[in-house]
């Protein structure tokens, strides 16, 4: 599942995608625009920068900027960076796979299935750019479109 940060982040980087190419965003604008606890922004974005994904430049005229075209970024090398592998389980992860103490891989039916939900993640994630992702309407994902069917948790009040 995706966490808070790695929404966050994508949800940072899909934002400066949508500046114009070298044109700075300070970190509260995206916090806002976003509805970003700006603390928690500040980390991402330094997770990032240290990941190369994004350029900073500090004082009166900074803010932050894409350091490589979006249509070079792949969401899933963000997704891994801010949230580690994209499989569920450790023994189906091709990033930092971890041996099960507690059964045998070769005939484990959970790992096998854990490896095929890790393989579809992967290809929606790593076959998509930043770029599509900013570009993206509601209208041209086959989910979206039947989104108001979707079951929807209500909180009941004691």
């Amino acid at each position: 599942m995706l966490t808070k940060k790695g929404k966050y982040g994508l949800k940072a980087l899909v934002h400066l995608a949508q500046l114009p190419a070298g044109e700075l965003a300070f970190v509260n604008d995206i916090a806002v625009a976003n509805n970003i606890p700006k603390k928690f922004l500040d980390a991402i974005l330094g997770e990032l920068r240290n990941a190369g994904f994004v350029q900073s430049r500090k004082g009166k005229d900074g803010g932050y900027r894409l350091a490589r075209p979006a249509d070079e970024i792949k969401v899933g090398h963000a997704v891994r960076v801010l949230d580690g592998p994209l499989a569920p389980i450790p023994c189906a992860s091709r990033t930092q796979y971890q041996r099960c103490e507690d059964c045998n891989e070769a005939t484990c039916q959970v790992r096998h299935l854990m490896l095929e939900v890790r393989q579809a993640i992967a290809e929606v994630l790593d076959n998509r750019s930043l770029a599509e992702m900013r570009d993206i309407g509601l209208d041209d994902l086959p989910v979206a479109r039947g989104i108001d069917d979707l079951p929807v948790a209500v909180k009941v009040q004691a």
